[in-house]
């Protein structure tokens, strides 16, 4: 008897202890990246965002903000938060060490461009090479259409990025670029088709002060990914909630004030553009 009552209490303990563990794992919160590219300023809508992924996930979750790319990256590396949404370089120099979830679509395709933008009374400039000797904004050394993309087409033109311009610097977001450019500030700047596209439809007088001089090709839309320390059952269940946004009301809605269409699992392949200008600068 003193022996089988040992070993029923050992399997109790183990029991209750398996249910703290679970209980403890529910309890911690996601905590969920967002790359300075997006909702910039926008704590509203991020708290909306956040209450219906806690809704369904039946999690807390925490959004996690930075202002430059770079601070996003060394979370993930360092396994501090669960996912992030980041621009497409940065996925490409991490690719190895995270793993895409979900890519969003935006006007029926899951990809964006580059805008190259100048002040809306400069009427002269056509390209790149019209610049030549200015002053330039890009918005981050991580950012793919806001420093990548235009670096690229400098060095494709056979000039030289680090001497093109009279003088550069980083805004750090997307929309500053936009906003030195419309004041004038600057020559020109590169900018993210997305930020440009949204801000127009929500603050048309800004953009009103800026001229879409060149459009890249096509992009990777930035992903969303999840880090190394993720387990399969949590990728599984964000990704699937993620999926399903565009399949109820209040997902419908999110997306709406996102500008959104819906989320797509994408595929690595988006980003062979993104890596191929990589190798021209020996990055990878």
């Amino acid at each position: 008897m003193p022996t089988l009552f040992k070993t029923l209490l050992a399997t109790l303990c183990l029991a209750f202890a398996c249910m703290g563990a679970h209980a403890g794992d529910a309890a911690n919160p996601i905590r969920f990246a967002m790359t300075p590219a997006f909702l910039h300023d926008q704590h509203a809508l991020l708290a909306e965002w956040r209450r219906y992924l806690e809704a369904r996930l039946k999690r807390p979750v925490e959004f996690v903000q930075r202002d430059r790319y770079r601070d996003t990256m060394d979370l993930l590396q360092q396994r501090k938060i669960d996912f992030a949404w980041i621009c497409d370089y940065p996925y490409v120099m991490l690719k190895n060490e995270v793993r895409l979830m979900a890519v969003a679509v935006n006007e029926g395709k899951p990809t964006y461009r580059s805008y190259l933008i100048v002040p809306a009374q400069d009427t002269q400039t056509r390209s790149m090479g019209d610049l030549k000797g200015g002053i330039f904004a890009y918005a981050d050394p991580y950012s793919n259409t806001g420093y990548l993309v235009p670096r690229f087409e400098i060095k494709r033109s056979g000039a030289d990025p680090a001497v093109f311009f009279k003088r550069t610097f980083f805004t750090w977001s997307h929309r500053k670029v936009i906003d030195a450019v419309a004041a004038g500030l600057v020559q020109g700047g590169a900018v993210d088709s997305y930020v440009w596209d949204v801000l127009n439809k929500v603050r048309p007088e800004i953009t009103a002060k800026t001229r879409i001089v060149w459009k890249s090709e096509e992009y990777g839309f930035p992903p969303m990914v999840a880090s190394a320390s993720v387990n399969e059952a949590d990728f599984a269940q964000m990704q699937r909630v993620l999926m399903g946004m565009k399949d109820d009301p209040q997902g419908r809605a999110l997306l709406a004030r996102l500008k959104l269409d819906s989320f797509t699992p994408g595929s690595p392949a988006l980003y062979n553009g993104v890596a191929e200008m990589m190798r021209v600068f020996g990055e990878i």
